[in-house]
């Protein structure tokens, strides 16, 4: 099974790069599901109905989202409705949404995808390792589905790293999403989980973390309040990981990341 995975796409710029390029990945690379972390698609500020069916329609099963995922106000009722669309698990019993889906491939197989957001220096949410604990209670690889893939989504490098080897042997995959800078630290752990820090960001890296510069930039230098945040729309990067797993054992065999545009170096698998 090939899956790929796209980080956290930030804006318009954002959302043309994967559209104009993620039917193109699946057919070069036969890749059998996309997931996609559209949580900064508007504006750089949550994801919206209409944004979640353009993505759909590029290509992506599903999507996952994170801390701004609440932002964009008409998305709340639509998790109701869209089976496809995650939010962080560990959010308050109550909250509208799911935190794990289950989805099949073309070829049926199972792929169980896990969403939960890290604590450190976040917000401060039910811990997510108690709650991976207990759906792996659920679902377990090599008895009742083919595949778990964990998009974990935090800020510190260290927890997502905790996270991997808590998992490893045990999930297909741990992938971190959120800090919108691609990490070079793409593995198979040795219990044969696929991991990679954090993904990156598709979105313009002409900027901070998305974010205009020169709005970011003064908040920095001034500590003022500034003109409201905004996504910068220059050309933008496509950063994904590529990740093949064994339909034997559920465990990962290759991971690898994919960049495509904008101003970071081109990186595609041969």
């Amino acid at each position: 099974m090939r899956l790929l995975m796209c980080g956290d796409v930030v804006g318009r710029s954002g959302r043309k790069v994967v559209t104009d390029n993620l039917k193109k990945l699946r057919e070069r690379y036969a890749i059998d599901f996309v997931i996609v972390n559209g949580e900064n698609a508007a504006g750089g500020f949550g994801i919206t109905p209409k944004i979640c069916n353009e993505l759909f329609d590029a290509g992506a099963d599903a999507i996952t989202t994170g801390n701004h995922v609440w932002d964009q106000r008409d998305i709340i009722p639509h998790f109701d409705k869209e089976p496809r669309l995650l939010r962080p698990d560990n959010f308050p019993k109550g909250t509208p949404g799911k935190g794990v889906g289950q989805f099949t491939d073309a070829r049926g197989r199972k792929i169980i995808i896990m969403h939960l957001m890290a604590r450190l220096f976040m917000d401060p949410l039910d811990d997510p390792f108690a709650a991976v604990t207990e759906m792996l209670n659920t679902w377990r690889l090599g008895r009742n589905t083919d595949a778990i893939v964990l998009d974990f989504h935090g800020e510190a490098s260290s927890e997502k790293m905790a996270m991997g080897h808590f998992l490893d042997g045990r999930v297909s995959v741990v992938v971190g999403t959120h800090t919108h800078i691609p990490t070079a630290d793409a593995q198979v752990l040795l219990g044969g989980t696929g991991y990679m820090t954090d993904i990156g960001m598709c979105g313009d890296y002409d900027s901070v973390i998305g974010i205009r510069k020169e709005i970011s930039v003064e908040r920095f230098v001034r500590k003022m309040p500034t003109a409201r945040m905004e996504a910068a729309q220059g050309n933008a990067t496509m950063c994904a990981v590529l990740i093949d797993i064994d339909d034997a054992t559920g465990l990962t065999t290759d991971i690898r990341p994919v960049r495509i545009g904008g101003r970071l170096r081109e990186e595609l698998p041969e």
